[in-house]
């Protein structure tokens, strides 16, 4: 029988020492994560949690801004058909509860609609106050101007040339992207209180614009032909830029 060779003394006790080395170590580790875990783990569980909380309300929010919009798009465009069909009444109520329900830019939208229902309606000087207050509300200086423009729109016909001026003098200036429709109303109103002059410089000032679309030069060339025309204003008749179907309607606003 093969007898294998006793360990010796000296190797028997090395070889002890460095497995209870390694065992304490392994303890002293697992001691420290679990005393580390102990301390930061509620930290770790409450980060997660908070970041699918946001994340859930986040994408709740989402949907719920979406469903509102869908639903604001919806009832506006249930107004202006009801407009269509001649439900002014109909097509008020309808914007006067979006403009209280709605969200994101459709109570603005039904703001506008409604002042354009009172024009349409006849009542032009309730429809110029709320493009006044529109105007007053407006922090986005470009639906500011718009609400303007659609006052002077009407105050052309309706009111005097100081009212108009009152309005859009400062969108009549280069600097302004609305210059050329601001200009328009200015010389039609120029023209109907009498000052053929200024209306002529208003007309001139769009037509040599060089950033005017075509149908817009028409327009300033057929009311500077009818001013030539009538006698009001000398000068050869402007050479027109292309459509020609324009030129009824175009005559229209500065015929007496």
């Amino acid at each position: 029988m093969i007898k294998l060779p006793a360990l010796s003394n000296q190797f028997r006790p090395a070889m002890s020492q460095d497995n209870i080395f390694r065992e304490i170590d392994e303890e002293l580790r697992s001691d420290r994560m679990r005393a580390l875990w102990r301390r930061f783990g509620p930290f770790v569980i409450g980060a997660a949690v908070a970041i699918v909380v946001l994340v859930a309300a986040n994408e709740g929010w989402s949907w719920y801004t979406k469903s509102r919009s869908a639903s604001a798009s919806e009832e506006l465009y249930a107004a202006l058909e009801a407009a269509d069909r001649g439900d002014l009444a109909g097509a008020q109520a309808q914007l006067d509860a979006l403009v209280s329900n709605g969200s994101g830019g459709y109570p603005v939208l039904a703001e506008f609609r409604k002042a354009a229902l009172l024009a349409e309606e006849g009542d032009v000087a309730a429809a110029v106050s709320a493009y006044d207050a529109l105007a007053n509300s407006q922090s986005n200086p470009r639906m500011r101007e718009l609400a303007l423009l659609l006052a002077a729109n009407l105050l052309v016909d309706h009111g005097t040339l100081a009212d108009v001026e009152l309005r859009i003098a400062t969108i009549a200036t280069d600097d302004n992207h609305m210059r050329r429709v601001a200009r328009e109303l200015l010389g039609l109103a120029q023209y109907r209180a009498g000052d053929a002059a200024a209306a002529q410089a208003s007309f001139e000032a769009v037509l040599n614009d060089p950033l005017a679309q075509t149908s817009i030069r028409n327009r300033m060339a057929f009311y500077l032909a009818q001013m030539v025309s009538d006698g009001v204003v000398a000068g050869d008749t402007p050479t027109l830029a292309g459509d020609e179907e324009a030129a009824p309607v175009a005559a229209e606003p500065v015929a007496e």
